[in-house]
């Protein structure tokens, strides 16, 4: 059963830096000694069940009830709702959100973050309820500055999980295409993992105007033969970045090129005829 989002028991939330995540209760929603905070993943059309992590309500000593997502298990890539279980075989309840700390989250990006890069940020979803919004990815690019000129984008970023060798390139490719990709040498930080690369805005508009838009998406090789890492901002407090970090529009000819972050939050170019 879910309870209508105007009754249902609001939890308090906060993020440290380790990935742990505490959430924090009224003692009145204690019916049973096995209430429970239940987080439940979302599975992508045609995925079995969702997969579910219960978490125990534990007196906090302040009149409330606490329960703590330790930083391990990691848990899976996607949105994940936070629900109260009042009792063994009830329905669980979505919980709305209430404040929510995450100063540690803000400068996730200036640490180093180990492979697998695990990423967690609560937030409030559309109609106030709590969830998670999380990444687990081996590796990733945490970009940073996103420089839009007349005729190119500059942008700077960070390696998590990896780092370069002499002969790492990104490669920015056209979503949906085997062959269409444009190729960049970084100009790489004495550590190998800050780096800075330059997109042409002619080279992803090409010989022809297109006639309708194509998205190209970001990805680093930090050196040949590896596995292509996502280049994006995961790494502070900004679940939904994609209509918040809006970025200029370039003209090149009849088209024109926009840097944007997609609904994952990964670094993407949308090229498209002008209007």
């Amino acid at each position: 059963m879910t309870t209508p989002n105007g009754t249902a028991p609001r939890a308090l939330c906060r993020a440290d830096a380790d990935g742990r995540i505490t959430f924090e209760l009224p003692a009145s929603v204690a019916g049973d000694p096995e209430v429970r905070v239940l987080l439940r993943g979302r599975p992508a059309k045609g995925e079995p069940e969702p997969e579910e992590h219960a978490l125990p309500l534990e007196p906090a000593g302040d009149g409330r009830l606490r329960a703590v997502l330790e930083p391990k298990p990691v848990l899976t890539e996607g949105r994940w709702d936070v629900l109260l279980v009042r009792a063994p075989g009830a329905g669980p309840e979505r919980l709305r959100s209430g404040p929510r700390d995450l100063r540690t989250l803000l400068d996730g990006h200036s640490r180093a973050w180990p492979a697998p890069v695990a990423v967690r940020v609560p937030y409030a979803t559309k109609d106030g309820h709590l969830a998670l919004r999380t990444w687990l990815r081996p590796a990733h690019a945490e970009t940073d500055r996103v420089d839009v000129g007349e005729r190119t984008t500059r942008v700077t970023a960070r390696l998590h999980g990896t780092e370069f060798t002499d002969d790492g390139v990104v490669r920015v490719r056209l979503r949906g295409s085997r062959d269409r990709e444009v190729t960049v040498t970084p100009a790489v930080d004495a550590d190998r993992r800050g780096f800075a690369f330059t997109v042409d805005h002619a080279e992803l508009v090409g010989a022809e105007t297109p006639d309708a838009p194509g998205y190209w998406d970001v990805y680093v090789l930090p050196e040949a033969g590896a596995a292509p890492v996502r280049a994006g901002r995961l790494l502070d407090d900004v679940a939904d970045r994609k209509h918040s970090f809006v970025h200029p529009t370039a003209r090149v000819g009849g088209a024109t090129v926009r840097p944007y972050y997609t609904v994952d939050n990964d670094l993407s170019f949308d090229v498209g005829p002008a209007r």
